[in-house]
């Protein structure tokens, strides 16, 4: 894969045949392999619905059936109201990914909490994009159920999110016995939800305050 752009190492997880194209079983099966539930994963297959068509502009005019996603014209989905760290060839420029926290970032800990998230989202929101805007929001709501630990997404984890290999390193985890360690479970995520009221204030599960100490000394 030495070959691929960072947004088709991204997606070259799904492409369980490895045959450059993503089908709505390897969405599926690919969220599953990353321990997400049934219900998550079959709200993955959006993915395809929205996606499809841009990166099948690559080969054809004509809708593809199927909704399968193409990997070599994945570039050609990329949206509106993002974060800018994709370039529009599916490069990630670095200064702009190191830019989110600069900018993000008060605890100085290299990491991200909900709120700052939220302030990303609102940060990156271009008039008259609702469509950009509910895919920031899916994509940054998956990458916190995925990537939380101790409360906070931390800058490695993220970064290995954009060039893709941090999903293998999930996949490799969760057919351990140790399992994937981060992230919110199900349950964990619905319980926090119902006892503490509302996304924002489960950020930790608990409702107290943030520990900025850093991840290393958590």
């Amino acid at each position: 894969m030495s070959n691929l752009t960072a947004l088709q190492k991204h997606v070259a997880f799904w492409d369980r045949d490895n045959d450059g194209i993503i089908t709505t079983l390897d969405i599926y099966s690919g969220f599953r392999d990353l321990g997400f539930c049934v219900p998550f994963s079959l709200g993955g297959l959006l993915i395809n619905l929205f996606f499809s068509y841009p990166t099948r502009l690559g080969h054809s005019y004509l809708p593809d059936p199927l909704f399968r996603i193409y990997i070599d014209s994945i570039h050609k989905a990329k949206h509106g109201s993002d974060t800018g760290a994709y370039d529009s060839d599916g490069n990630v420029r670095l200064a702009l990914f190191n830019e989110i926290f600069d900018q993000l970032d008060d605890t100085g800990t290299g990491s991200l909490g909900v709120r700052d998230l939220f302030r990303l989202i609102s940060r990156n929101r271009v008039a008259a994009d609702p469509a950009g805007w509910s895919f920031a929001f899916m994509e940054w709501w998956t990458t916190w159920l995925l990537l939380q630990e101790k409360g906070r997404v931390w800058k490695e984890d993220l970064r290995q999110a954009y060039d893709g290999s941090l999903f293998w390193r999930i996949r490799d985890d969760t057919i351990k016995k140790k399992g994937w360690q981060q992230g919110y479970g199900w349950n964990d995520f619905t319980h926090s939800m119902w006892t503490n009221g509302t996304w924002k204030e489960g950020e930790l599960g608990t409702g107290e305050p943030l520990n900025t100490t850093a991840k290393q000394e958590l």
